[in-house]
């Protein structure tokens, strides 16, 4: 029988897609996009420098992350109900702005954006063990357990 999932287990899959996503792009300089395009274009102020070989190794790296996190929330949501889950986020932030609560311009604004994705591949991991638990109902995939 396999064990029962639980909030930390989906904690544990957001705060990895979290990681993933803040570590390929986030507002401040210290991302993997920061460093390409210093990488492409250097300049004379730049806080952080990283060899080639190292880059390609992030990139590496960073590439296999978003290809697990990916495929997994592909098989697990669907095209169709990531573009539901998006449609939701979408339509809060959508609210949130139009209360004038939220500046679209802002920094705050881009984390938001960085989170909601990471939110939905951590759904997106862990949507297969959310529908067992409230169906009853296993995919093809877990035959084993």
């Amino acid at each position: 029988m396999a064990a029962s999932f639980t909030f930390s287990n989906f904690s544990i899959r957001f705060l990895f897609a979290l990681i993933l996503v803040m570590l390929t792009y986030n507002p401040t300089e210290y991302s993997f996009y920061h460093l390409v395009i210093e990488q492409i274009s250097p300049s004379e102020d730049a806080t952080v420098r990283v060899s080639l070989p190292i880059l390609l190794l992030a990139g590496i790296v960073l590439s296999i992350g978003w290809v697990i996190f990916l495929r997994a929330t592909l098989r697990s949501l669907g095209p169709i109900g990531i573009g539901l889950v998006a449609a939701l986020f979408g339509c809060a932030i959508w609210v949130l702005v139009d209360m004038k609560w939220l500046v679209v311009d802002g920094v705050v604004f881009q984390y938001i954006v960085l989170v909601i994705v990471a939110i939905v591949l951590g759904v997106g991991m862990s949507w297969s063990h959310i529908r067992r638990r409230l169906s009853g109902q296993a995919d093809m995939d877990d035959v084993d357990q």
